[in-house]
């Protein structure tokens, strides 16, 4: 598929005889619209509408690409605010607190962002609620590095 996607129409070579080149060009033609065919019957009835005027395959595919890569930077940027902007609060259970910023990890890994064990780890201590500082504290100073399992039992 990576091949049908990035190809244009082929050139023509000048020591090429007419009819190699009509025989060329016609199954880049049949290649070109087949794959187009594919990729339109799997959008949806409006999503099909609107990209069935595309003439070949590379364009639609080009402008499949820039339209939903365009969305998944949109959606990246939107998970990391409210991974930055996430606040613990006092009077909310802390567990599932912990819960809801675990899956907010979970949404970093998915985008391709290294969110490693330390980090979370790290994350979850610095945003617990103010109610729990003498305890956050304790956590910070250990000695002994602590593992995001025995974090979680903790809290």
């Amino acid at each position: 598929m990576q091949k049908f996607t990035s190809e244009d129409p082929p050139v023509h070579d000048s020591d090429m005889p007419d009819n190699e080149k009509f025989m060329v060009v016609e199954a880049w033609k049949q290649t070109d619209f087949l794959c187009k065919c594919y990729i339109l019957s799997a959008l949806e009835d409006g999503l099909y509408n609107v990209y069935s005027a595309i003439n070949t395959l590379k364009e639609l595919w080009d402008s499949l690409k820039k339209k939903y890569k365009t969305q998944d930077a949109y959606f990246k940027k939107f998970v990391v605010f409210k991974f930055l902007d996430y606040k613990m609060i006092d009077n909310k259970i802390v567990g599932t607190q912990v819960q809801e910023l675990q899956i907010i990890f979970y949404d970093l890994i998915a985008e391709g962002m290294v969110v490693n064990e330390a980090f979370q780890v790290a994350t979850i201590i610095e945003k617990l609620p103010l109610s729990w500082r003498d305890f956050k504290n304790y956590l910070k100073h250990k000695r002994k590095e602590i593992k995001l399992k025995g974090l979680v039992i903790y809290l």
